[in-house]
């Protein structure tokens, strides 16, 4: 049986409901009125991952289909402006953290992978079962109606029963609904989906998985083996070629970006553009990661790029192919530009 190297497939959209989580007391904002069930989680709380803003409540429409080169980029056309116009500082502070889901969001150019998106949460301390809450909320009417749309491979219904974090594992204990429906592509998709939400968290280094209660060895109908922690790396297939982890979705673009992620890029060579909602060229840069043409490297750049306001732009990664030049793997998604 194979563990989990299962080739990527798109996967068929799910529409998720509305499920219990551990919280200290009702979620608001974008993750709307969650009650809260007795869960814990050991320790009681969690080192957030580094500081990211958001825009606020309201998150950007859809975005154009990618042109065939850089100069014909596509920008992002925005649905609205944020509530309150972001600072420099995260939402990590006060009443509120600002915490990341991970969906999939579809590509014009058999591209799609996990995204990171934003939730703006009332600060808790059991912060990975609010993490767990947002996935399994699914992605919000903006998200699932963008160009390319985003969609989640968990299946409705499934509700988290128990979140534990010891010497750097997180245990999340999960409803058999998790276990039912779609095919390998969609059992690998969402067993990444659960890794990548809850190590985005610096002290969980690895998940394992429960239904019901009862450890899983070895999930659902296709046979994919968890007979031991599993971690990011266990599922680099579920990655576009290019993988932006900061900013996320929807996230504010500081000024100089820093944009960091993991690369499987021939030479392991990219593109970095920024555009405005124009699609006209902000700023622009070659990346290399640290491995790439059949690994994956990390990579972390800075990249100035000059606008006169504050809005709605267009974050844009790709490839120039080996063959002819053109530009392949796309990933592209609305970002808020600072000036």
């Amino acid at each position: 049986m194979n563990r989990h190297r299962v080739p990527s497939a798109c996967v068929l959209p799910i529409l998720l409901v509305a499920l219990l989580v551990a919280a200290c007391g009702p979620a608001t904002g974008d993750l709307g009125g969650v009650p809260a069930p007795p869960l814990t989680e050991q320790p009681p709380s969690l080192e957030l991952p580094s500081e990211e803003p958001t825009p606020g409540a309201s998150t950007p429409g859809e975005t154009s289909e990618p042109g065939p080169s850089p100069a014909a980029t596509p920008g992002s056309t925005p649905g609205s402006t944020p509530r309150s116009t972001p600072g420099a500082e995260p939402t990590s502070s006060g009443q509120t953290t600002t915490i990341r889901a991970y969906f999939f969001l579809g590509s014009f150019v058999d591209n799609a992978g996990l995204v990171p998106v934003l939730r703006e949460i009332p600060q808790t301390p059991a912060v990975g079962s609010a993490a767990m809450s947002a996935l399994l909320l699914g992605p919000n009417d903006d998200e699932m109606g963008a160009r390319p749309a985003m969609y989640s491979a968990i299946p409705e219904g499934t509700r988290l029963l128990g979140l534990t974090i010891n010497d750097g594992i997180a245990t999340v204990d999960l409803s058999r609904e998790f276990e039912t429906g779609g095919g390998s592509a969609s059992v690998v998709g969402r067993l990444a989906q659960v890794v990548y939400t809850l190590t985005q968290f610096p002290t969980v280094t690895g998940v394992q998985f429960e239904l019901d209660g009862e450890p899983v060895k070895v999930f659902g109908g296709e046979g994919v083996v968890l007979d031991e922690p599993v971690g990011r790396d266990d599922y680099f297939d579920q990655l576009p070629a290019v993988f932006v982890d900061r900013p996320a979705w929807g996230g504010v673009l500081a000024n100089p970006a820093r944009i960091v992620g993991v690369a499987n890029a021939f030479e392991a060579t990219f593109q970095v553009r920024i555009a405005d909602a124009d699609g006209r060229g902000l700023g622009q840069k070659n990346v290399t990661a640290s491995c790439g043409t059949g690994c994956w490297g990390t990579f972390d750049e800075r990249i100035p790029y000059t606008v006169a306001n504050a809005g709605w732009g267009t974050l844009q990664v790709y490839e120039r192919s080996a063959e002819d030049g053109s530009v392949v793997n796309v990933t592209e998604y609305p970002v808020w530009l600072t000036p």
